[in-house]
């Protein structure tokens, strides 16, 4: 029988160079501006899980303000008609979508007595108001300018939430480049309100059909809707998690917010961003 192999108790560090004085070089903390960071989770009660509930939606306002950044990066590409970057920034905010999907399992752990028992210290603030994901809504294409009221008090916040909700969207600079491509795009949703909802056109289907049909041919195109709809299936399974945590934890109770709870988060679900892109599944 071999004798059996002593393990090492600790790492060896005698041959790493390792840098250990901070005292004149930035340190992995100082770039990070961890200090200013982890003192941002202050609980109003004693609770053991509000630091849960805190950290959760903190770390989920950080990946969309990443969605934001790769989003806004890619209406830029596309509007220069630059595609490969483009794919790169959307796909990204597919893996964001995943991990922020992911997030409610965390969350659901969370029982209604755990919520109970610090609910009412968070007075009025509710996900409502989060502007980083109004603003993520309107960059998407789901637009809806009575949500933006809930940001008048400030008005740093309201200015950027109008531009989402007035500049063209990603999906509006995707028709735009349809057309620029040769695709007959009716004028009316080339120059309109953007800060209007979309409403899904005929003529819009079969452009998106004409690429689906020759996608030799429209192979970057045929991707670019691959793309949205892959971004906008991820938002209803975000949504949906979203829901049913909610129902878990408060049931039929009205939101923080205002809002009527699950019920308002049930029509959500029913909002579709990329009309035409569901409707010529149908027609392949």
């Amino acid at each position: 029988m071999a004798p059996s192999r002593k393990l090492p108790l600790a790492v060896d560090l005698k041959d790493e160079k390792v840098h250990w004085d901070f005292r004149r070089a930035m340190s992995y903390g100082d770039y990070l501006e961890l200090d200013a960071l982890l003192a941002c989770q202050r609980p109003l009660s004693g609770a053991h899980d509000e630091t849960l509930f805190i950290v959760i939606h903190q770390a989920s306002e950080l990946w969309i303000k990443l969605c934001l950044h790769e989003i806004e990066g890619a209406i830029r590409q596309i509007r220069a008609g630059d595609l490969g970057p483009a794919f790169k920034m959307m796909s990204r905010v597919g893996r964001v979508q995943a991990l922020l999907i992911q997030s409610w399992e965390i969350l659901s752990t969370m029982t209604p007595f755990d919520y109970a028992s610090f609910r009412e210290s968070l007075g009025k603030a509710s996900g409502f108001q989060s502007f980083q994901y109004r603003m993520l809504e309107f960059r998407l294409g789901n637009k809806n300018a009575a949500m933006s009221r809930v940001f008048e008090a400030n008005k740093v916040v309201a200015k950027k939430v109008h531009a989402a909700l007035t500049e063209p969207s990603l999906y509006d600079e995707a028709l735009a480049l349809l057309d620029r491509r040769g695709f007959r795009i009716p004028k009316s949703k080339l120059k309109r309100d953007f800060s209007k909802p979309y409403v899904s056109d005929r003529k819009v289907t079969d452009a998106w059909r004409a690429v689906y049909r020759d996608t030799e041919k429209h192979w970057d195109l045929y991707e670019l809707a691959e793309k949205l709809v892959d971004i906008e299936y991820r938002f209803h399974l975000w949504r949906f998690s979203h829901m049913k945590t909610v129902e878990r934890i408060i049931g039929a109770k009205p939101g923080t917010g205002g809002t009527s709870g699950v019920n308002y988060l049930k029509k959500a679900l029913e909002l579709t961003f990329y009309p035409e892109l569901w409707e010529v599944r149908g027609e392949i």
